[in-house]
């Protein structure tokens, strides 16, 4: 690659402390040319969308999430009021808690419990890795982010006693995500067998009048904070939902706002090559020819965004995964999503990536700035920021001299700033490549499919230990589900009846030693 090429695609935003570097991609010199008509009309859907445009049909809401760093956006006062109140409450509440104005049972609150999933749990946590600091935080993060026994346990094991000064943050727009409302009830048995009353430690961020907003008054919560219809999980950590936990923690929310704020500035801009979310956009376009025909790798050398692969494997397949276009057309699109972080990296994955598959394009992140301190010579005059420099502009090398193709985003340091512009970076990117893609990045139908077709299964969960507790003799499989009927699929009884097996407590026994098939399942106690 040469000099040249490398100073004509290496474009440096000084007012973000950001650079975007695509000379390693490998498009021809008329690509960037070829697609300013695209991107001028991603432009424009941007800017209606931005104005308040209806952006999921599906279900007649917009899609807001710049405005919460820039509520003069808003296309409404009611809007604007009700994002700058919310922030207001937020800092006032998190300025009552610190000062032990509020607390637990047994003392000021020392720990928060957050209860989400998806988006919900995944930007709070990404936000806790990347700027909290355990001589620093104010709060120290917990996280229930998944519907698993055991992990809800490991959880309260580490709280190790504390409930009494734990606050739990319950979140949920519609307060009936199962996932969520199991968590929540989970946590619920775990302060009444200390004798604590959950309701004085509890919180709700969620839809008004959703079932758990009318929980909360029921029950008496300690507060309640709003979500609205036209933030998506996947884009609402700088929504009440990621800047509660982060200001409880202790963390800048005007450092993420401003970030954010100063993000979506520069992204308004209709010169693609001025434009870092747009260069990301048309780089997109160009590895997968538009198609998804390549996967995402996100590398970043620094362990506080480790989390940041994962944050974007859901921001980006769940906005992009889609069956059908704006027009109706079946054109399954995506792009899959994965990383690691360096040098991690180097023994894990990247043999693959030289020599295996080129089946990929690669973006590292690079953090100019590697401590706070004086470092340690590790070598010669060389500090560990010096080797991990080193092994990613060589990962990077090497791929590229193998043919592989990578994108490099660099940043000054990591920090409230510096993460909120990256946040709103990928919002970005993701808005204009969708356009480019036609496709609709704001309703996600697989996922309701996916709940849907969970629901039916636990129908039938319910089906089958009511039809043993009434059986006299212990059945099979096959027994099972001819005698459930049709929507009794055999191979799903069979995954169904062995989890209940499995577990004890259920009350249902499997007997019989032969093949597999032939054993039988026979209520011992009523099942739970």
């Amino acid at each position: 690659m040469s000099w040249n090429r490398f100073k004509t695609h290496f474009s440096h935003f000084p007012e973000l402390g950001l650079s975007v570097d695509i000379s390693r991609m490998n498009f021809p010199d008329q690509f960037l040319p070829s697609m300013e008509e695209p991107m001028q009309k991603a432009f424009s859907a941007m800017e209606e969308l931005e104005k308040g445009a209806i952006a999921n049909p599906d279900e007649d809401r917009m899609v807001g999430h710049y405005w919460l760093r820039n509520p003069d956006l808003a296309p409404s006062q009611e809007i604007r009021d009700a994002i700058r109140q919310n922030l207001q409450d937020i800092k006032t509440f998190v300025v009552n808690i610190h000062g032990g104005h509020l607390e637990g049972a047994s003392g000021p609150f020392a720990h928060l419990l957050l209860i989400g999933i998806g988006g919900s749990a995944l930007g709070p946590q990404l936000v806790n890795q990347a700027l909290g600091h355990p001589q620093r935080d104010k709060i120290r993060i917990h996280f229930f982010d998944n519907t698993d026994p055991d992990g809800m346990q490991t959880t309260l094991a580490a709280l190790n006693g504390q409930l009494g000064r734990t606050l739990c943050v319950v979140v949920s727009k519609s307060g009936s995500t199962p996932e969520t409302r199991n968590g929540m009830i989970e946590a619920q048995a775990a302060y009444a067998t200390v004798g604590l009353d959950f309701a004085r430690h509890a919180i709700a961020v969620t839809g008004e009048g959703s079932k758990l907003d009318q929980l909360a008054v029921e029950q008496g919560w300690l507060r309640r904070f709003p979500m609205w219809d036209w933030v998506g999980g996947r884009t609402s950590e700088l929504a009440g939902v990621g800047l509660l936990p982060a200001g409880l923690q202790g963390i800048d929310l005007g450092g993420l706002l401003d970030g954010a704020a100063a993000m979506d500035e520069v992204t308004r801009r209709r010169d693609t090559q001025r434009n870092p979310a747009a260069l990301l956009a048309v780089m997109w376009f160009y590895a997968t020819n538009g198609r998804g025909d390549k996967d995402m790798v996100i590398l970043p050398y620094k362990d506080r965004l480790a989390l940041f692969s994962k944050y974007l494997q859901q921001l980006i397949m769940e906005s992009l995964g889609k069956e059908q276009d704006l027009d109706g057309q079946t054109v399954n699109q995506g792009i899959a999503v994965y990383g690691n972080k360096g040098s991690t990296d180097q023994h894990a994955y990247i043999q693959q990536l030289r020599e295996g598959v080129n089946n990929f394009f690669v973006t590292f992140i690079e953090v100019l700035r590697d401590q706070v301190g004086e470092p340690a010579l590790v070598e010669d005059n060389f500090t560990s920021g010096d080797f991990l420099q080193g092994f990613f502009l060589g990962t990077r090398s090497a791929l590229h001299d193998n043919g592989r193709e990578s994108i490099t985003l660099t940043i000054d340091e990591v920090s409230p700033t510096s993460v909120g512009m990256l946040i709103a970076l990928y919002e970005r990117a993701v808005g204009l490549y969708a356009s480019l893609v036609n496709i609709n990045a704001y309703h996600q139908p697989g996922v309701e499919a996916g709940k849907k077709a969970a629901a039916t299964i636990l129908g039938l969960k319910g089906r089958i230990i009511e039809h043993l507790q009434s059986s006299t003799t212990p059945l099979t499989v096959e027994q099972i589900s001819a005698q459930l009927g049709e929507q009794a699929n055999p191979e799903l009884v069979f995954k169904l009846v062995e989890h209940l097996a499995a577990n004890p407590k259920r009350g249902i026994a499997k007997e019989g030693k032969g093949d597999t098939f032939d054993a039988t399942y026979r209520i011992l106690v009523q099942a739970k």
